[in-house]
């Protein structure tokens, strides 16, 4: 299986360029980045971050 060289990367972002513009991509790459994050997360049964999340809300909450 071949891999991918340094040529076929440049091409693909050029592609993305001008798909997407270069304002765009910064927030592309996040919302990927996020959405596999997410995936590993869910894979893996750690729900330890969503609970600090909802325990600093709820605190947030109380203290109002």
């Amino acid at each position: 299986m071949p891999s991918i060289g340094i040529q076929e990367l440049l091409i693909i972002f050029v592609i993305l360029m001008v798909i997407f513009g270069g304002s765009k991509l910064p927030l592309l790459g996040r919302g990927m980045g996020e959405g596999i994050r997410n995936f590993k997360r869910g894979l893996r049964g750690d729900d330890s971050s969503e609970l600090e999340e909802e325990n600093a809300s709820s605190s947030a909450a109380k203290s109002s």
